[in-house]
């Protein structure tokens, strides 16, 4: 019995087993189609350091304009990076190196050497004119472009360095597009111009009176005064003798005012008229309570943020990456970031010597602030330019136009 339990037992196990070798599937028939080999991996794309320079006062009493600055270059250097922008056959990598020069014409000589001796392959700034006029004969000497977003002195690009560019309208085309815009906009034909002797004050008149002129309008009075006067009575009494029909002062918001003050006391009813020199809110509170409404027009140069709707885009990705607002010339520094990295690419090199001709034929670049084109001198070929007037105490906008001024030609330097 024992013996036939074993036996049973062992048959179901063998038959068990049968089972599941009528259950495994036939094997496939050897196929007779080479098989396709895979892609190997795309090798890494070499990459290419660009070294940004950017300069601007980070400490003292206008830090929080170049920290705007700063920032405005920050955005443009992580956004290259993203987009993955091809130097040659190369991936850029681009590094932001940023520098404070207090805005102080020595250190800002001291900065932009050491700049120099980092190898940085461009430089974006400085903020001031005084600290970018003295720093542009460290880069031209070194070879490097500089572009400058907001200083506005002639002499920047007047001095002939092929490596100095701006992205702002200068003093000249402020000056003489103010001046045509009163002939040919706010349909005045007698002027009288009063200057306060600085370089800036004297320049910006000139140009003023100059396109009073090519307007057909006419200047019955010039008088000098200087930056430290505080009685303008006599002045004014000259002033009046001429029946101008517009005021304008050459220099800062003080004298402008105490100017403005003694007009209104005389009865006088020309606008005064000005440069960013005296477009301040100090301007009201030094001429006082008697100033008549929209007496005071003034001028400054480069578009007012959010004008436009590549602009207004900028001012609100700007927002969400810093979580402040954009002061004034961040969304200009971008653009030069932006300018220059296009030259690099256009180039094929990072190489100064060699993108540079690239960048001083930069024609229509979509900017946020504008078309960028560059004339000869490193001038933008046609900057903007804000007008406010004054009401109920605060500025506002009036107009915003087209800057014109005659152009040089670039000295080989």
């Amino acid at each position: 019995m024992k013996n036939i339990i074993l036996s049973l037992a062992v048959l179901l196990a063998c038959a068990g087993c049968a089972v599941n070798h009528a259950a495994q599937p036939e094997p496939a028939p050897a196929s007779t189609t080479t098989p396709v080999a895979a892609e190997p991996p795309t090798p890494p794309v070499d990459t290419v350091q660009v070294v940004i320079g950017h300069v601007a006062p980070l400490t003292g009493s206008i830090w929080n304009l170049g920290q705007d600055n700063e920032l405005g270059a920050r955005l443009a250097i992580e956004e290259l990076n993203a987009r993955g922008v091809m130097i040659g056959e190369r991936r850029a990598k681009f590094v932001l190196v940023s520098r404070d020069d207090a805005g102080d014409p020595r250190r800002a000589v001291t900065v932009a050497q050491e700049l120099v001796d980092l190898h940085v392959n461009g430089v974006i700034g400085h903020l001031n004119s005084g600290t970018s006029i003295p720093a542009s004969a460290i880069y031209q000497q070194a070879g490097i472009p500089q572009i400058s977003p907001s200083a506005t002195n002639p002499a920047y690009t007047l001095r002939g360095y092929r490596t100095s560019f701006r992205l702002i309208a200068d003093d000249r085309q402020l000056g003489h597009t103010m001046g045509r815009y009163s002939v040919e906009q706010l349909k005045a034909q007698r002027f009288a111009v009063v200057d306060d002797r600085t370089a800036y004050g004297e320049g910006l008149a000139d140009e003023f009176a100059d396109g009073v002129k090519a307007a057909g309008g006419r200047v019955v009075i010039r008088v000098p005064t200087h930056n430290r006067e505080t009685d303008f009575g006599l002045i004014v009494a000259r002033l009046k003798q001429h029946r101008p029909d517009i005021v304008f002062y050459g220099g800062m918001d003080f004298q402008a005012g105490l100017l403005l003050r003694e007009m209104a006391s005389a009865g006088m009813q020309a606008r005064l008229l000005g440069g960013d020199g005296i477009c301040t809110l100090d301007l009201l509170k030094i001429a006082g309570p008697s100033v008549p409404q929209n007496a005071i027009v003034c001028g400054e140069a480069g578009m007012l943020p959010g004008r436009t709707p590549r602009s207004q885009a900028f001012k609100t990705k700007y927002r969400m990456r810093f979580g402040q607002d954009v002061l004034v010339y961040a969304p200009f520094v971008y653009d030069a970031v932006m300018v220059m990295a296009e030259a690099m690419a256009k180039a094929g090199s990072a190489d100064p010597k060699h993108y540079l001709p690239v960048l001083a034929a930069t024609r229509d670049y979509n900017g946020v602030t504008d078309s960028i084109s560059f004339a000869p001198d490193g001038n933008l070929e046609s900057g903007w330019v804000m007008l406010y007037t004054y009401r109920d105490g605060r500025r506002e906008v009036l107009d915003m136009i087209r800057a014109s001024a005659p152009w040089g030609q670039r000295s080989p330097g």
